[in-house]
This record gives C-alpha cells, structure tokens and sequence, in this order.
C-alpha cells in the first residue's frame, strides 16, 4: 500500500491546491478532516474526483461508509488497494 498512499497524498496536495503542504508533510494515519489536515465537506467532493479520475474507483453512496474510507491517508488507501481497477 506503501505506493498508493504515495499517490494519495500527491493527489491530495494537487486536487486541494495546498501550497504550503508537501505530500511528505503527511501523516498517513492522521485524519484527513478536523484536527488532521483540517479538510471540509467540499475538499471531500474534490478529493474523491480526483481519486476516481486516477484509479478508476466508485465509491459507496453510503455516507458512513465514506466517512470510514476518507478518514485518512492510509484507510482511503486500503479502500484503494482492495478495489483493483
């Protein structure tokens, strides 16, 4: 998973524009929203296109479950990784 998480937090740094991030400067165990890296509702919207656009994954229509696989780095990559395109 090491790869995707990689991915992730580039395309996390690109689609959100965060100029004074760098993919490195990820903790991939911290949460993505709140104390975290402190994303919103719309960050979540952009996120998840981008990770579509890049991977090819469909994620659920089930806000809980979205919750669980956004909540960080390494959960979005598990998410990821057990969704092969």
């Amino acid at each position: 998973h090491e790869e995707i998480e990689k991915k992730v937090k580039e395309i996390i740094v690109s689609s959100l524009d965060l100029e004074d991030v760098a993919p490195s400067d990820i903790d991939t165990e911290a949460p993505l929203f709140g104390d975290g890296l402190g994303l919103d509702s719309i960050d979540a919207l952009e996120l998840g296109m981008a990770i579509k656009r890049e991977f090819g994954i469909v994620f659920s229509k089930n806000p809980a479950e979205n919750k669980m696989i956004f909540r960080s780095v390494k959960s979005l990559a598990e998410y990821i990784g057990g969704h092969p395109q």
